[in-house]
């Protein structure tokens, strides 16, 4: 089943009616509230009539090494591609300097939602070389930006991230891929990636590796490492394509889905390369990409569980199976199972995590926007602040609910939903990479927790935790949702209480942060989702006095579910975060 519907709607009420992107960056013309919305139903439309009908061709036939390193994408991966292309798509959040349109990354973001709910394999290619595009963006050099941020930008090259190695995944200090500098200012690399998404492919005329790897006078560890620029063919003088270089896709991996994605080990034998800003600070100049990537996989994610529970409410409605409560005395009067409690449930859970994370997603992606466009200088340090705690949170509490959803979804289609016809297995399969992808998700809780928040004491922290608690504190709108503001400043004092509990313990205890910073994102995410529930009711209570659209009314039913069904579980998170890091910690690892 490949039936995709982009939630057009629902996107609409995030961008201008829940945050009013437009009235906060006045500064960016061309992209008004009528252009953004014809750019979305266009996208919608590319989306659910181009793409969304390979998403299961991909994942049945997967990519293939035809011929040594030359990799074969999906019956129609090309072509659509191609029409993405043409169509100008690539370009729309590139600067206008490379050919781009500059469009604002709030609205970019939306995009890859709707590319990633109909199909994640495909858009990945794309969704990657926007991001080397970002990385080229903060490091490259005139000339280097001249060569290959139009022909990235214009979706005839294509860019890669370089990182991973057999030996080391996450512990980057530990790469040996080396680059010995040669007398003409070019380097020669030397190593193997892997997990290299879009690697290899035959949708673009050349692609761009950015690779990390040491100089022979490199010291160990992260403070040795540099940024490469590696093409798969050698620019010539005028940007046409040279010889090929040493650079060739050794395998692809075989995996448990995004079949449709070719993820590559990359060997290279010896490859010309040239530095990517300074040398020693590679791992800085890739963190660019990294937190970008972070950012758009989070979005991802809601594009997953935005698919998912399309296909398990159609399913939830069409489906006739038992009688629920109230339905009448013949025997053979079977209903619909949307009318069963559990049901109802199961969707409530997948709805209010979908349209919750995508309102926090899009409200940080529109910090990034505030950061570097806002004309005052405060707003744009304070929207850096924010953006760095609310980007770990966005990758790793959307893409750990996409697989909870997905899995909710299955269940909803009861044993139809475990086999392939139905299509909903592979959004599960498809969404479980997304906890790992671009540091696992224990990663990002540390990094929220231990640099973000226990380095500081909180003091960070306290921003978002301050703009959350004066919409708790707030009394506009109907006293109907005086409750749910109330409960939301409930779970802000369990936060505050969890932070100065594990600033105390931390500084006694070395794996405190470590044991509780899965737990303390969660928490974090639960009260960040809710802020945007009590936001979003707010603004549907508003507009439903003077508007008849039913999404009004279900946005203040589903913020009274999250509320009363899914945010009590902050109780037992900050619960456990009072608890002795040693009952994790100290039990001896021959007892595991």
């Amino acid at each position: 089943m490949t039936i995709y519907s982009a939630p057009l709607r629902d996107i609409q009420f995030v961008l201008h009616e829940l945050l009013d992107v437009h009235a906060a960056l006045p500064n960016i013309e061309g992209f008004e509230r009528d252009t953004t919305d014809q750019i979305l139903e266009a996208a919608g439309a590319f989306a659910s009539e181009v793409i969304a009908p390979l998403n299961g061709t991909g994942d049945h036939q997967g990519c293939v090494i035809v011929a040594p390193g030359v990799v074969r994408t999906p019956d129609g991966f090309k072509e659509a591609y191609r029409q993405f292309v043409e169509g100008g798509w690539n370009g729309l959040a590139c600067d206008p300097a490379d050919g781009g349109q500059g469009m604002p990354g709030v609205l970019n973001g939306a995009l890859f939602e709707l590319f990633c709910g109909a199909n994640m394999a495909w858009s990945a290619y794309a969704g990657m070389s926007h991001a080397a595009y970002t990385c080229l963006a903060a490091n490259a050099d005139v000339q280097q930006r001249a060569l290959y941020m139009p022909r990235i930008a214009s979706g005839e090259w294509a860019g890669t991230m370089c990182l991973t190695e057999p030996h080391a995944g996450t512990d980057l200090g530990l790469l040996r891929t080396r680059a010995v500098p040669q007398s003409d200012g070019t380097y020669v690399v030397t190593g193997t990636k892997i997990f290299i998404s879009g690697g290899e492919q035959d949708m673009t005329a050349n692609i761009v590796h950015l690779v990390l790897a040491r100089l022979p006078d490199a010291p160990p560890g992260v403070k040795g490492i540099s940024l490469f620029i590696v093409p798969k063919f050698l620019p010539t003088a005028d940007g046409g394509l040279g010889a090929r270089n040493a650079v060739v896709c050794g395998s692809i991996e075989s995996k448990m889905g995004i079949h449709g994605n070719a993820t590559c080990t990359m060997n290279f034998d010896g490859a010309t390369g040239w530095l990517l800003g300074e040398a020693g600070k590679g791992l800085t100049g890739m963190f660019v990409m990294m937190n970008h990537a972070r950012l758009i996989v989070g979005i991802n994610a809601i594009g997953l569980m935005e698919a998912a529970y399309q296909k398990a409410r159609r399913y939830a409605f069409e489906r006739l199976q038992g009688r629920a409560p109230g339905a009448g005395a013949r025997a053979d009067a079977a209903t619909p199972i949307v009318a069963h409690a559990d049901v109802k449930r199961m969707l409530l859970t997948q709805k209010a995590y979908v349209e919750g994370a995508r309102a926090f997603a899009l409200w940080a992606a529109h910090l990034a926007d505030v950061q570097h466009h806002h004309a005052e200088p405060a707003a744009r340090r304070r929207a850096e602040d924010l953006l760095a705690l609310a980007t770990p949170i966005v990758k790793a509490f959307s893409s750990d609910l996409a697989v909870e959803c997905c899995s909710l979804a299955m269940q909803v289609f009861g044993g139809h939903g475990y086999i392939h016809d139905n299509g909903v297995e592979q959004h599960l399969r498809d969404a479980r990479i997304i906890p790992l992808y671009e540091g696992a998700n224990g990663i990002q809780a540390m990094d929220l927790l231990d640099r973000k928040v226990l380095a500081d004491g909180g003091q960070r922290l306290e921003l978002l935790l301050q703009e959350i608690e004066a919409c708790a504190q707030s009394r506009q709108g109907p006293a109907e949702l005086d409750a749910l503001r109330t409960t939301l400043g409930d779970g802000v004092s369990r936060v505050r209480a969890a932070v100065q509990h594990l600033v105390g313990r931390s500084a006694a205890h070395p794996d405190a942060a470590g044991a509780g910073a899965s737990v303390f994102l969660r928490l974090m995410g639960h009260v960040c989702l809710a802020w945007m529930w009590v936001r979003s009711a707010s603004v549907a209570a508003e507009r439903s006095s003077v508007s008849d659209d039913l999404i009004y009314e279900a946005k203040i039913a589903t913020a009274r579910f999250y509320f009363e069904r899914l945010f009590p579980e902050t109780r037992s998170l900050a619960a456990v975060l009072q608890s002795d890091p040693a009952v994790v910690c100290a039990v001896d690892a021959d007892l595991l």
